[in-house]
């Protein structure tokens, strides 16, 4: 793998990282006139790739570059259950219609559907809504059974899967979201979701560990 090639506020933060640290983010902040969220991207870029440390309510302090095998350990080490979300459920014999006003009142990519039991029978996304209201058909009579996808074509991760697999799964399958489940005798349970924003607040956070 390649080196990682910084850019000039990357370089400028390191400097002043080894030049005064332990120092806040809000204090690098100032220094550079910028705000601390424009800078948590940076911060997380170089906490991940081993040039900053970070300790709560202490600040960062500059490392060096860690080996790779060392980031990488890092990153595997963040879990699904540390960062899923609360799943937003339907029940299969919803109709089309209301499911496009959940799913807008919501404010979500993909809905999953679940039985009487709870148990999840399938997954709803954009695409399925969208393809299904284009036409004349009445989507006040047609349920949400009919177009959701269903096993085994739902792809999902579990708790205690790495939080990098999981975003592997993400990309690979093009999808928004994935359903976080525990697999029962009596049928799968969903316990939450997995999104695309949820992989992005993880990484910053590792940058970001109690708002230094």
């Amino acid at each position: 793998m390649s080196p990682i090639e910084l850019n000039k506020r990357q370089d400028t933060i390191l400097q002043i990282v080894k030049e005064n640290g332990p120092i806040t983010g809000e204090q690098i902040a100032e220094r550079l006139n910028l705000t601390r969220a424009t800078l948590r991207p940076d911060l997380a870029i170089l906490t991940m790739a081993g040039f900053l440390d970070a300790r709560p309510r202490v600040g960062y302090f500059y490392s060096g570059k860690k080996t790779m095998a060392t980031v990488t350990e890092s990153m595997m080490n963040l879990k699904v259950k540390d960062f899923q979300s609360v799943p937003v459920v339907v029940a299969e014999n919803m109709t089309v219609y209301d499911a496009i006003c959940h799913m807008f009142l919501e404010d979500v990519g993909t809905l999953f559907v679940v039985d009487d039991h709870g148990f999840l029978q399938g997954v709803l996304s954009r695409k399925d809504l969208l393809r299904t209201s284009i036409g004349s058909q009445d989507l006040t009579k047609i349920p949400v059974h009919i177009i959701m996808t269903r096993m085994p074509n739902i792809v999902y991760c579990k708790k205690n899967d790495s939080l990098i697999l999981a975003a592997k799964k993400l990309i690979e399958r093009q999808v928004d979201s994935l359903p976080v489940i525990n697999e029962k005798e009596e049928g799968i349970e969903i316990i939450g979701r997995l999104t695309k924003t949820n992989i992005t607040k993880a990484f910053i956070s590792l940058a970001d560990t109690h708002d230094l």
